[in-house]
């Protein structure tokens, strides 16, 4: 049994909120269960000097968790003067992710941010960050299509994230906070919407696993994303 009383192939609830913010040009609050994640888009006329001139587009991200979004404050990264490293790994992520549904040629030369600032925590925030995070850039998208600043889509795909693992030796589905701190198998799975891998991070955190239990863990990854998806095509309409 999962703490949750989920069944092992059970998503969290999943909600897509759009329009909350009045001045990124794409934004919304995703919430997997108890993690909620604010992601907003901004786009800039430039890009970074390594691809300056080459008439690509980029697309990056930041990251961030609020001090109480966890059940005890965080030091604020800024009051410490450097981003602690699991925040520079997940951002990279992030935008890693998310370049993987672009067609850097149709964007042109411009960069699209996706700021993701986790609200509250409950395990899977950088899924989230990365499924919240492409909705924002789909609204961004939309108005540079709708202003006729671009004359083609450049987005190519959806790309959304799930975690799956192995908890009290089953797999399972979307771990939330007590399935992740116990799992002894670990994976997020960053997806196209056509099913396609992108990334796939997966750890032995309390014991090994077999390519019996990877399959099994890919096919409980290939249903999340497809929920996720539908889940954000239905909010960036």
């Amino acid at each position: 049994m999962r703490p949750s009383g989920r069944n092992l192939d059970e998503m969290r609830p999943v909600s897509i909120e759009t329009g909350i913010t009045k001045h990124a040009e794409g934004a919304c609050m995703i919430r997997m269960g108890d993690t909620h994640v604010l992601c907003t888009a901004t786009i800039e006329d430039r890009v970074p000097p390594f691809i300056k001139g080459s008439g690509l587009g980029w697309v990056t991200a930041e990251y961030g968790m609020l001090p109480r979004s966890t059940s005890s404050r965080m030091r604020r990264e800024a009051s410490a003067g450097k981003q602690g490293g699991r925040t520079v790994e997940i951002q990279r992520l992030i935008g890693r992710a998310l370049r993987a549904g672009v067609d850097r040629v149709a964007l042109g030369e411009r960069q699209i941010t996706i700021d993701c600032d986790v609200i509250q925590a409950d395990g899977g925030t950088r899924c989230a960050s990365i499924t919240g995070g492409w909705v924002a850039l789909r609204l961004a998208v939309n108005k540079l299509l709708k202003a006729g600043d671009i004359i083609s889509d450049p987005l190519v795909s959806p790309v959304a994230a799930v975690s799956c693992g192995i908890y009290a030796g089953q797999p399972v589905l979307d771990l939330d906070y007590p399935e992740d701190s116990e799992a002894g198998v670990d994976g997020n799975f960053i997806m196209l919407g056509n099913g396609q891998l992108v990334e796939v991070q997966m750890s032995a955190e309390g014991a090994t696993f077999t390519r019996d239990q990877m399959a099994k863990l890919m096919d409980l990854a290939d249903k999340g994303v497809a929920e996720l998806v539908a889940a954000q095509l239905a909010a960036a309409r």
